[in-house]
């Protein structure tokens, strides 16, 4: 282990965010997936259902692709942390935060589609 100015090392840093890898992408995939093909639930639809689903639906993309990009962006946080035993709580949190994402704003997506 090496000591210096900033801390020291902490060995085992890199378990957390591979976990959180593991789960936050193939999680992201599927929601990206889920909210891709779920414009086929009005294919059948017309006049003012259609209108109501095609504007609940962008809005709900929207806030799909901005959620989704934050949970890449708290996961790459996780992993770019410093090193250091200091830095593990919060390497933890990052790591637990980025799924969590995923799940909060797939489930907003649901909420926010104003379903046929």
């Amino acid at each position: 282990m090496a000591n210096d100015l900033t801390g020291t090392c902490a060995p085992h840093s890199w378990v957390a965010p591979l976990l959180s890898t593991l789960v936050t992408l193939p999680a992201a995939g599927l929601a990206v997936l889920y909210g891709g093909l779920s414009p086929m639930a009005c294919d059948s639809c017309d006049g003012p259902e259609a209108e109501r689903f095609t504007d609940s639906f962008n809005a709900a993309w929207a806030v799909l692709c901005t959620g989704l990009v934050l949970s890449l962006a708290v996961l790459v946080a996780s992993w770019v942390l410093p090193w250091r035993q200091r830095h593990v709580p919060a390497r933890v949190l990052l790591s637990v935060a980025a799924p969590g994402t995923v799940l909060v704003v797939s489930l907003a997506f649901m909420a926010l589609v104003d379903w046929p």
